[in-house]
């Protein structure tokens, strides 16, 4: 049976991140394809488990009255629970609650698990946290059947805990843009291409304090639009605001698709500041709307935006090239060019939620007659 019971997110439809979004494009695109296909739901009110469907997947309902890790934690445990007395195939995102994974390798249940990128490295998690993470990526790479790396320096990282042939490079996709409704930017009082866009979790991996203090260090002439949530109480965030100018603009999370697509189509440049991970959906969603990148410069976000977009390291470095990209039609215009290229030759719509596909039949051992099945596009250094 093509069953699919997918675990590890917020739920569906997509509002929570990179995650949510890609779940909500793989359950759609199985659906056309006749599977079955169930998605476990975080809920914040109710006692009892329950379900509905929405556009033909299966929403499974569990109520959580814990906050912030405490219930992600306890929801994931649940969800397994449920999963664990299922039939089907299982698609885990993410290996921060790994060890409950061991359930379902115990009931004799196929799991795959998608890695994400380095998690125990990122500096928002204290040593307490760091190890938790350190210990549920080991055990993920035991628990899971198989293995997914969204980017070939994660393969790279993880066949150095199992064999080569247990993991499977396949780099998130996305919709392609094309010229979203113009008239959406008059909600946050801007004008095409007269603004510079960072879309981002307010932390300080993904460079967010330095991006901003190098935009603020002179007058622009363009706006920079800020996107996440910023509270009073967290002082990163109130760092961030406080290095801004009066030509950056907090509008809080935005997560309405067309809106967010407007935004990034119609922007000056699109600058993302992650410094720890693998292939970023926020950064090829962006190139899929052809916007020139400004990347923080280290292996993963090199792989993948390509030649043609611009790099640096630290806040002068950010500085420097706003210096020289803001005013500069024609290196702008190449970089645009660069981003939809690069799109074309590894991301294009569908070529992620068809490997996975693939992947999916070849683990429940069935046969697909005239398709290459060889997924591992990438050739690992």
């Amino acid at each position: 049976m093509r069953t699919l019971y997918i675990l590890g997110i917020r739920g569906l439809p997509a509002k929570h991140g990179g995650f949510e979004s890609f779940a909500e494009r793989l359950a759609l695109y199985l659906i056309s394809q006749k599977w079955k296909v169930a998605v476990y739901c975080q809920e914040d009110s109710g006692t009892e488990i329950w379900e509905d469907y929405w556009n033909g997947v299966k929403l499974i309902h569990i109520p959580i009255h814990y906050k912030k890790a405490t219930g992600t934690i306890i929801f994931d445990w649940k969800a397994t629970l449920h999963a664990a007395r299922q039939e089907g195939l299982f698609l885990t995102l993410g290996y921060n609650t790994a060890i409950f994974c061991g359930l379902l390798r115990i009931k004799g249940l196929t799991n795959i698990i998608n890695m994400d990128g380095l998690e125990w490295k990122r500096q928002k998690w204290n040593n307490v946290e760091k190890a938790w993470l350190y210990i549920n990526e080991l055990l993920g790479c035991w628990f899971g059947n198989h293995l997914i790396a969204d980017h070939p320096e994660i393969k790279n990282h993880l066949i150095t805990r199992v064999p080569p042939e247990k993991v499977t490079v396949i780099p998130y996709g996305a919709d392609r843009v094309v010229k979203p409704e113009i008239d959406l930017l008059k909600n946050y009082n801007l004008e095409a291409y007269q603004y510079i866009i960072v879309i981002a979790r307010p932390e300080p991996e993904n460079s967010i304090l330095e991006i901003v203090s190098a935009f603020s260090r002179q007058k622009r002439g363009y706006k920079l639009l800020v996107l996440g949530k910023y509270y009073d109480d967290v002082s990163y965030h109130q760092e961030v605001k406080k290095a801004a100018s009066e030509e950056v603009i907090f509008p809080g999370a935005i997560y309405e698709k067309e809106a967010v697509n407007a935004l990034r189509f119609y922007a000056r440049l699109y600058i993302h500041g992650h410094t720890v991970g693998g292939t970023n959906p926020s950064l090829v969603e962006a190139m899929s709307a052809t916007s020139p990148i400004l990347a923080h410069d280290n292996k993963f976000n090199r792989w993948v935006a390509g030649v043609d977009a611009h790099y640096f390291s630290t806040e002068e470095e950010c500085a420097q090239q706003l210096d020289s990209l803001l005013d500069n039609e024609e290196t702008l215009n190449k970089m645009r060019e660069g981003s939809l290229k690069r799109y074309n030759e590894e991301f294009a719509e569908e070529s992620d939620v068809k490997a996975y596909e693939k992947l999916f039949l070849k683990q429940l051992g069935k046969e697909f007659t005239g398709v290459d099945l060889s997924l591992d596009k990438q050739q690992v250094p």
